[in-house]
C-alpha cells in the first residue's frame, strides 16, 4: 500500500501571520491522524517552497503526494505554476506520484463560508476591526457545523 503524503500548497505572502494560517492548517490536519505525512508550503515568497515540500513529503516515505492548492480559483498560478511544479517534481522523484488537486472554490462549502460571513456582517453592529490572521480565525473559526 503506498505511504500517501498531503502537500498542502498557498501562494505565501510576506507577512509571517498569513504564512503561519497554512501551518497551521497543515498541523490541524495531521492531527486528525488520516496522513502521517501533513507538509505545508508555498509559491513563492514564503519558504518551504513547493520543491522542498515535495522532496521532505519523499523524504519521510511518500509513494504518492496529494498536492492540494489553497487557492480559490483556477487562475495563471494553478494552471500554469502549480502545473509546472507537479511536473518538476515527477521528474525529480521519479518513483512517486503526485497528484495536483483543483482549486478550493468554487464549491458548496466556501459558498456556505461566505453566506456566514455576509450574515455575521449584516447586522446594526459594528463590523469586526481587522485584526491578525491568527486573531481572525480565533473569531470567526468555531462558526459551529455547516
Amino acid at each position: 500500500m503506498p505511504e500517501t503524503a498531503v502537500l498542502l500548497i498557498a501562494h505565501g505572502s510576506r507577512h509571517a501571520p498569513a504564512n503561519d494560517d497554512l501551518v497551521r492548517i497543515a498541523g490541524r490536519i495531521a492531527d486528525r491522524g488520516e496522513y502521517r505525512i501533513v507538509e505545508p508550503s508555498f509559491l513563492e515568497l514564503a519558504e518551504p517552497d513547493i520543491a522542498r515540500g515535495g522532496a521532505r513529503c519523499v523524504e519521510l516515505g511518500a509513494t504518492r503526494v496529494l498536492m492540494v492548492p489553497y487557492f480559490l480559483s483556477a487562475g495563471v498560478h494553478l494552471l500554469r505554476d502549480l502545473t509546472a511544479a507537479r511536473d518538476d517534481l515527477q521528474q525529480r522523484h521519479p518513483g512517486v506520484e503526485f497528484r495536483l488537486g483543483p482549486p478550493l472554490g468554487p464549491d458548496p462549502l466556501l459558498e456556505t463560508l461566505v453566506a456566514e460571513r455576509v450574515r455575521q456582517l449584516d447586522t446594526d453592529a459594528p463590523p469586526p476591526e481587522f485584526a491578525p490572521s491568527g486573531e481572525m480565525a480565533g473569531r470567526y473559526a468555531p462558526m459551529g457545523d455547516h
